[in-house]
Formats: C-alpha cells, structure tokens, sequence
C-alpha cells in the first residue's frame, strides 16, 4: 500500500468519488471533514484500515495541520455553491485555501491538488468565481508546485444539476430558461475529475499545471434542459426568464439560504455566475493531457435520470430518449 493522502472535503459528491479513486490506486486515505459522525460511510469505499476520517475545519489552521500530520499527499475540494451561516466563499475559497496550502507545505507535503472551478476570475461579477480566482492565487504563493483544476458543472448520480432539474420537471409545468437559455456549459463527469486527481497526486509531471476539465460535448443551457425533458418523459414548456427577473428570484433564494438550511432554488450570486459561459477555453491542458478519456453526459444520465419518470424504475423508456 502507498503512502496516506488527506483529503478535505472527502465526503462530498466529489469527494467520494476521489476517495474512491485514491483507494483504488493504492494509498492510504484520510477523509478531513467538519462532522466525521455523518461520514462514517466513507470508510466502506476501501480496504479494512485503509480509509480513516478525521474532523477538521478550514477556518481552523490547527485542525488542518492535525489532518496533514504524516501525509505525504493532500486534496482539497471544499466549496460551497451558496453562503449560509459562516460557510462563505471569502472563508472557504480564498481564505481557507491558503490555510490548507500553507499547512500542507509546513508538514512537507509532497503533492497538493486544489479543486478551484471553470471561470475562476478575479474580475468576475460572480463571487464565488472571484473567490475561486483568489483561492488559486493562494495556493500559487504558499505551494507553488500545487496541481490545480478547473472542472466545468460536474454530473454523476449524486450531482446537483441534472438532479435538480430532473426533480422539477416532475413537479413544475414549466422549466426557466434563465436568461433565455444560451449559456453554454461543459459537463464533466465525477469519475473522470476524480481520475485526475489521482493521477495528478502520483505525477510528479503535473506539479505547478492547471488543468481545466470539460467533457467531450459543449451544450447550451436550453439543449440541456431538453435532454433532462426527454429523459424523464416530461413534456414541460421551457420559458425564458430574463436576467432582471432571475436577479429578482435570485434575491429572494439569498433571503431563503440565510434563514433556512437547504439548498435555496437560486441566489443571486448563480445569476451572475450563469451569465458567463462555462466552457474549457484558455488553451490549458485538460483531460486528454491529463491521459483520462472524456466520458459523455449521454453515456451516464440514462442511469440516474429514470428516478423522475412517472413510474420510475418500472415507467416505459420515453420515446426519444438517448
């Protein structure tokens, strides 16, 4: 068995899947998270003893530097996608990223891959693609040799894009076109990102490279909705929602997130975040360079989409679908 990698945030959509991936190739894990009581299962993802979870929490140096303690690799995915409580973008992306790159390089960490996002940039209206772009800087200047990628909206079972408008379209008459529907995005799939986190921690080749991951298919946000339409076997109208409107909506999910402890259906922040196109474009290395073969969203929907179809499992495969 190889040497122990700490992983923050390990027991995430992500996260599980890195996790996964690492035991698979052979190294020892430890899962760092702020509650090990509702992680318990990630130990069920490798061999007896090969897999610990232990609690730490990014907005305190000590508990980081007690994760990193004999690691000879670390992996950070904490993000948020919404602010609630003392869970901020500030705290988190920017902040707490430097505290896990300067934890790790004082503890002798040999690989340390950080897990920013596509569009990360410093001048965005978006905050959480500016505290994303910040987030990097850090870990540029405390680990310089650090791996950094980019994926673009990450699908899989247990994602929060095809699920989300899957579960809508069996409850609402109509799907939003936020901002007429022509964003265009990238999907990457989870098992693809988490295969180049464990090459890149085994890479000595990567260190210092930022790696920007998109699948192999571009699709405007209106083409997606559609798929998750014919997949369902909904037959839902798709309206346009201006941006005014959205921003209006987006307002009101700010309110719900600060007040209620769950997903809020938009917030402002998305807005603006939506108005930019999440696609692979600045001529980094990506997946290909990375020696992982792009999985398409076709290839892997299918197998967790069939939940909101009237039936279910057992409902006829819509006419139509892929």
């Amino acid at each position: 068995m190889q040497g122990l990698v700490t992983v923050f945030g390990g027991s995430g959509f992500v996260g599980g899947q890195v996790v996964r991936a690492l035991a698979r190739a052979g190294y020892r894990v430890r899962v760092a998270v702020r509650q090990p009581n509702l992680a318990y299962k990630m130990r069920m993802l490798g061999d007896v003893g090969q897999i610990e979870v232990v609690q730490a929490n990014l907005r305190n140096a000590p508990s980081v530097a007690r994760a990193l303690q004999g690691a000879e690799g670390a992996v950070n995915l904490v993000g948020v996608l919404w602010e609630t409580g003392r869970q901020k973008f500030q705290a988190l992306h920017a902040m707490g990223a430097r505290t896990v790159a300067e934890q790790a390089k004082a503890a002798g960490v040999k690989r340390l891959v950080h897990i920013s996002a596509l569009g990360a940039d410093l001048q965005s209206p978006s905050k959480y693609a500016r505290t994303k772009a910040m987030g990097e800087a850090a870990v540029r200047e405390a680990f310089p040799g650090a791996v950094i990628l980019r994926p673009s909206v990450v699908f899989g079972a247990d994602d929060k894009f095809f699920n989300k408008f899957g579960e809508m379209a069996g409850v609402f008459p109509a799907l939003p076109l936020i901002g007429g529907g022509e964003t265009k995005f990238q999907p990457v799939f989870v098992g693809d990102v988490a295969a180049v986190v464990a090459k890149a921690v085994a890479s000595p080749s990567a260190e210092g490279l930022t790696y920007e991951l998109g699948g192999p298919t571009v699709y405007s946000f209106k083409a997606l909705l559609e798929m998750i339409l014919r997949e369902t076997g909904r037959n839902r109208l798709l309206v346009p929602l201006p941006w005014f409107a959205a921003s209006l909506i987006g307002k009101l999910g700010d309110v719900f997130a600060a007040v209620v402890p769950l997903a809020p259906p938009l917030t402002s922040d998305q807005v603006e975040s939506l108005k930019a196109d999440n696609v692979a474009d600045n001529g980094l290395p990506g997946l290909a360079e990375a020696g992982v073969v792009p999985t398409a969203v076709e290839a892997i929907v299918p197998s967790y989409l069939y939940r909101y179809r009237k039936g279910g499992q057992y409902a006829d495969v819509p006419a139509g679908a892929f």
